[in-house]
């Protein structure tokens, strides 16, 4: 059966995550609900690259979608960006070998977190408006610790009872903009809510709640602290996924375009 590698955009403010769930609206569900349409088809597979939770956003979810069908990808890529949500867009869908995997040939998954220093008119779903001034020169120290291969059992849970906290983390990076600070994290995966635990610690730090000191105890010890300290999910965004012979960029694409 052939094989579609699908590269997605989408606002996950109004939906319950990527993950499919009966009886809620998800990305995965719209997606195939589109597929159905489209393709007239009900027999196929859908696999995204990780799972976002409710409220997080992406600007490059990578899937794969095996589809017995002869319509070629650009017909079926423009037909499904017309009956999927706005709020849901498939910006490249191209044929791959039928032995990649979207979540298992992934190299590294990159995503980016939006803080506001100000009030803003695009700040409830898109945002985490921070109102304490923010030392973002001591963020950006404290993050380099956040490189390397860590146990980040203090920031995060694993997908499954036993499984390894060990996690890669290849950049870790601060940006200030104006009025924006972002956060850009890239990693070969993540722990459940691993990544919004680093940025409110990051915060804590930035109102100066917390050192540099404290932040390393918590990959020397176990801390339920970072749990507390867990960001908003309408500031992150899955900026994109990473497969063999793709390089990291230094710059999120967003930063690049802001």
């Amino acid at each position: 059966m052939p094989r579609y590698k699908l590269t997605i955009e989408y606002d996950g403010s109004r939906y319950k995550g990527w993950q499919f769930q009966k009886n809620a609206d998800t990305i995965m569900g719209k997606l195939m609900d589109a597929i159905k349409d489209v393709f007239k088809i009900s027999n196929f597979e859908l696999y995204g690259a990780g799972r976002t939770d409710a409220g997080v956003h992406a600007l490059g979810q990578v899937a794969h979608l095996d589809i017995d069908s002869a319509m070629p990808p650009y017909i079926a890529l423009k037909r499904l960006n017309e009956v999927l949500p706005v709020s849901i867009n498939i910006n490249e869908m191209i044929k791959v070998n039928p032995r990649f995997h979207a979540r298992y040939d992934a190299k590294y998954r990159s995503y980016v977190y939006h803080i506001s220093k100000r009030r803003t008119a695009f700040g409830k779903d898109y945002s985490w408006w921070v109102k304490e001034p923010l030392n973002v020169e001591a963020m950006a120290t404290v993050c380099k610790q956040y490189v390397g291969m860590k146990d980040y059992r203090s920031f995060g849970a694993p997908d499954k009872e036993g499984g390894s906290t060990l996690v890669k983390i290849e950049r870790a990076k601060v940006f200030e903009i104006d009025d924006s600070v972002l956060i850009h994290i890239v990693g070969s995966h993540f722990l459940w809510k691993q990544v919004r635990r680093m940025v409110g610690t990051l915060v804590q730090v930035g109102i100066g709640k917390l050192t540099e000191g404290d932040v390393k105890r918590f990959f020397n010890e176990y801390s339920s602290l970072p749990a507390k300290f867990t960001a908003p999910a309408p500031g992150l965004y899955l900026e994109r996924v990473y497969y063999a012979g793709e390089t990291i960029s230094e710059e999120p694409h967003w930063l690049i375009n802001i």
